[in-house]
C-alpha cells in the first residue's frame, strides 16, 4: 500500500518540521502513513493528531512515535470526503505527497481550512503531483494565502526531484464548520 512507503516528500517535510518549536501547540497530520512527519512533530514538542484512511497506518504512526520519541500521537481514522467537524483546530496542519489524485485537491484544501486555528499554518510537501495546481487554486478560493516555504532537492540513484513545501495561511474569516456560514453573516440586528 502507498501509506507503507517512506516518500521523499515525507522526509523533506519531517526535516522542516523538526526545526519548529511546537511547545504548547497542536499539530494535525493528514495522511500520516508510517508516521515520519508525525514523529518529527512530536519530537519538536507538538501535541499531534495523526490521521489516515487506513487503520494499519495509524498503528504504525503510534508505534513509531512511541519508539522514536517516547510518546504516541493521538490518532483518528479519517476519510477526507467526510472530514469530521469535531476534529478541532490546529496551529499546524501537515500533509506530504497527498495530491496524487485530482479529486484530493479540493478535499485536502477543505480539510485544511476547516482545521486551521486562527493564525495557524499548513505545510504541504509535494513533488509536483497532478493535483497541485487545483489544490493551490482551491485554497485561494477559500481565501487562504499560499506561498512556498522551501524547495528541497532529493536524489536517490538516478531518480531526482524537487520537493516543494507549500505554506498555506487560513482565511481571515472562516465559515462555521457546523452551520456552513460565517457566524456574523445573516445574523439579525
Amino acid at each position: 500500500p502507498y501509506w507503507a512507503d517512506v516518500w521523499p516528500s515525507s522526509t523533506a517535510l519531517a526535516t522542516v518540521v523538526a526545526g519548529l518549536d511546537g511547545q504548547g501547540r497542536r499539530a494535525l497530520e493528514l495522511g500520516c502513513g508510517l508516521g515520519l512527519v508525525t514523529t518529527a512533530a512530536l519530537r519538536a514538542g507538538f501535541d499531534v493528531l495523526a490521521t489516515d484512511y487506513y487503520d494499519d497506518a495509524l498503528l504504525f504512526a503510534r508505534r513509531n512515535g512511541l519508539r522514536n520519541v517516547g510518546r504516541e500521537p493521538a490518532t483518528r481514522l479519517v476519510d477526507w470526503r467526510r472530514f469530521p467537524v469535531d476534529a478541532g483546530r490546529f496551529d499546524l496542519v501537515l500533509a506530504s505527497d497527498v495530491l496524487y489524485e485530482r479529486e484530493y485537491a479540493s478535499l485536502v484544501a477543505d480539510a485544511i481550512v476547516q482545521s486551521l486555528a486562527p493564525g495557524g499554518v499548513a505545510l504541504v510537501a509535494d513533488p509536483g503531483r497532478t493535483a497541485l495546481l487545483a489544490f493551490i487554486t482551491a485554497c485561494e478560493l477559500h481565501g487562504c494565502r499560499t506561498g512556498v516555504r522551501a524547495r528541497i532537492p532529493w536524489e536517490e540513484g538516478k531518480a531526482k526531484q524537487t520537493i516543494t513545501i507549500h505554506e498555506i495561511h487560513g482565511p481571515a474569516h472562516r465559515p462555521d464548520p457546523v452551520h456552513g456560514a460565517h457566524p456574523t453573516h445573516g445574523a439579525r440586528r
